[in-house]
């Protein structure tokens, strides 16, 4: 957004009153009682619906998020909510409702501490929440606001942010525009997802501002980064530098444990295992994938990912994909998937060998114990240089898997890993129901 902030720069040049009268587009009110930074007036001056302010620690992102939702106060029938991921998050001391009181606590507007709101002469509100558990969000289902923010935006899930922009809405010839505004350090368990959005994907409709320890004049930086200098380095890179690309791998598998090769052995014995996912794609939504993962194992034992199939689709769909990838691979690979307990899941693998895989070897997989510990022998093996990866276009989506685990958004790709590795060690054991 370099002209947004060269828009801002020259708007805080002036002064912010002769600034404000020379772009009518940024709503201020006498609640917000400092002068942001440009970093932080290019944020406001934003005019989509979506953006998302994320970097380093320090950056002034959630006193932006803060100053943004008090944009409008003067407004009739405004409506704000900041979210953090628990009410404990929101009671900290120096954190947003504690800033929010330091702001407002002299001025007209009056706080309900039952309700956690601030509210203000016009009849605007400024509400604090939560989304400690999934379920919480439907506490807001009758709710309606003009804005929302989420602070720490990575502590929640893609499915909770979603959700959230049903709740944005207005009357008709409301003159507060609806926003959907969030700000984060990099790491946490939404990483990915926010990555992927609004570094990856870039979008004109959903920008993203880049924070960093310069862009905050009121922090004393040197002796933050001495702080800084205690944490580990992935977690240094995330906070110190913003650092989108740093990540913790998870604690099973490292990204170098795998090499890449062209071919695996002809002589050797192979599987398709199959692990299907029970959701289907919805707009927005970040469901499992269903996942056929082609493992050989040669003479001595080494074992080799052929390729892997990775699909999101309606079961239609989904068996047409395992019928044309049997065929492909041809009848000398057995097929294998994961069978759910109880009667439904034998009616299910029946169904498959009779109508989609008549003619293949196929069986159905119980499954024991969680996925963590079914990982373990595909761990060992990779960290002895056992797995082998045939080069495919699938690699890189599977090492991202794969060094996140178990702690990434998805384990679908290393759950059929493992159960392809059983399969090969031990292709007649009795679970197997067909």
């Amino acid at each position: 957004m370099p002209a947004v902030a060269e828009r801002a720069k020259l708007i805080w040049s002036v002064g912010p009153k002769a600034g404000l009268e020379a772009d009518l587009s940024l709503a201020w009110t006498k609640y917000i009682p400092l002068k942001p930074t440009p970093k932080q007036l290019s944020f406001l001056l934003i005019p989509t619906l979506e953006a998302f302010y994320g970097g380093a620690g320090g950056g002034g992102k959630s006193i932006c998020l803060l100053m943004a939702s008090l944009q409008y106060a003067d407004t009739p029938g405004y409506n704000a909510l900041i979210l953090r991921k628990s009410f404990a998050d929101l009671a900290l001391p120096g954190a947003l409702m504690d800033m929010a009181e330091s702001w407002l606590v002299n001025t007209d507007a009056r706080w309900d501490g039952i309700n956690k709101v601030w509210g203000f002469p016009s009849g605007a509100t400024l509400s604090f929440g939560y989304l400690d558990h999934s379920k919480d969000k439907y506490r807001y289902s009758s709710a309606a606001f003009s804005f929302i923010a989420f602070d720490e935006l990575s502590a929640f899930s893609l499915d909770d942010y979603l959700f959230m922009f049903s709740r944005l809405r207005r009357d008709s010839g409301h003159k507060a525009p609806l926003r959907m505004r969030s700000a984060s350090n990099p790491g946490n368990i939404g990483h990915q997802w926010i990555k992927d959005r609004f570094l990856d994907n870039p979008d004109p409709n959903r920008i993203f501002i880049r924070a960093g320890l310069s862009d905050n004049p009121y922090l004393d930086i040197e002796e933050y980064r001495k702080s800084l200098a205690e944490l580990d380095p992935i977690t240094r890179r995330q906070i110190e530098d913003g650092d989108w690309t740093a990540r913790h791998g998870g604690s099973k598998f490292k990204r170098e444990s795998f090499e890449v090769v062209d071919a695996a052995p002809i002589e050797a014995i192979k599987v398709r295992r199959w692990d299907f996912a029970a959701t289907q794609p919805k707009a927005g939504k970040d469901p499992d994938w269903t996942v056929g993962l082609k493992l050989a194992k040669s003479k001595d034992g080494i074992l080799y990912i052929e390729d892997i199939v990775r699909l999101r689709g309606t079961p239609l769909s989904v068996e047409q994909a395992v019928r044309q990838t049997a065929e492909l691979d041809g009848k000398g690979v057995m097929i294998r998937a994961e069978q759910e307990p109880g009667s439904s899941g034998v009616m299910t693998m029946s169904d498959l060998q009779r109508r989609v895989l008549f003619g293949y070897d196929f069986k159905g997989v119980l499954s024991t114990g969680s996925k963590e510990v079914r990982a373990n022998p595909a761990a060992s093996m990779a960290e002895a240089g056992n797995i082998k990866l045939v080069s495919g276009r699938w690699i890189r989506a599977f090492l991202d898997e794969a060094e996140l685990f178990p702690s990434g958004a998805h384990d679908d790709q290393i759950d059929a890993l493992s159960g392809a590795i059983t399969d090969l060690t031990n292709p007649w054991r009795p679970l197997m129901i067909g």
